[in-house]
């Protein structure tokens, strides 16, 4: 029979999918809109879980800030021209609207929302593993003042909750945060494992000098004292104002941090190397 192509428009229209894919919908479904929209939506499942095997490292960070929570959430696609694809963009934007009504805490909460079900529509249009992989969410009452951060290219952010001060020194920290990623608020808080993992690298360091066991503690005394001050929040010079620390530029403002966090897209996704003859090569599969 024959398919108008004002019902491939429409079939478009409602599901987001490429107008080949339309078609061949409604042809399998003796052009039946509403038919050919559950094959479209049942094929998109199909697809999506053959796709979720495939590493998805690049993507979008996306953010919120409400009166009482800020949430940042990581959207992952396989490479970043599919993250500047216009339909990954709306879906973007759609996850940025859920977020700002519904309070998260949990990824799975968003994944097994009506979200998930564009995502697997996404899936079967752009033809990519898209994820949504991780979510932060920060709680604080009305006295306290939040920031976000989001640079430019929306795969880094920062959120940071501070008492005193105001929003503007919030958004400056996390900006600070985003930027110099500390590990901890302050040296006392920083984990005991990452603490021992470095005295033991510094140690095997000094024993090689051939240095005198006195001499070689006090090395890597230094060593350890350095590196807290390096991942430690409130040690570390001010993004802004090198020449001043966290800490003085919170006391300076009768401020406190009360929580913080940060977000980079792909962080801790191992990624296998490719050359570009192989990129084109799947591309073209």
């Amino acid at each position: 029979m024959e398919i108008k192509a004002s019902q491939v428009k429409e079939l478009r229209e409602m599901s987001g999918v490429a107008m080949m894919e339309c078609k061949k919908a409604l042809v399998d479904c003796e052009g039946d809109v509403e038919k050919a929209l559950d094959l479209l939506r049942s094929n998109s499942a199909l697809k999506a879980e053959k796709k979720a095997t495939r590493v998805a490292a690049d993507g979008v960070l996306r953010a919120h800030t409400g009166d009482d929570y800020a949430t940042l959430i990581e959207i992952n696609s396989e490479t970043d021209f599919a993250a500047k694809d216009s339909n990954f963009i709306g879906f973007s934007d759609e996850v940025s609207k859920y977020i700002a009504n519904t309070k998260i805490t949990n990824i799975s909460e968003i994944q097994e929302s009506e979200i998930e079900e564009k995502r697997k529509s996404l899936v079967q249009t752009i033809g990519e593993n898209i994820q949504l992989r991780r979510v932060e969410t920060i709680e604080f009452d009305s006295a306290m003042n939040a920031g976000t951060y989001m640079h430019s290219d929306s795969k880094l952010a920062g959120i940071v909750v501070i008492s005193g001060g105001d929003a503007s020194l919030a958004k400056d920290i996390a900006m600070h945060v985003a930027a110099f990623n500390p590990l901890c608020l302050s040296a006392d808080d920083l984990d005991a494992e990452v603490l021992d993992r470095e005295k033991a690298i510094y140690m095997t360091q000094a024993e090689e000098s051939g240095k005198p066991q006195e001499i070689m503690e006090k090395m890597v005394e230094g060593k350890l004292k350095r590196f807290l001050s390096e991942v430690s929040l409130l040690s570390q010079g001010f993004v802004k104002d090198p020449d001043i620390t966290i800490q003085k530029l919170l006391d300076t403002n009768n401020a406190e941090i009360k929580s913080f966090v940060r977000l980079k897209v792909g962080e801790g996704i191992e990624v296998e190397a490719k050359s570009f003859a192989d990129e084109v090569a799947e591309q073209l599969k």
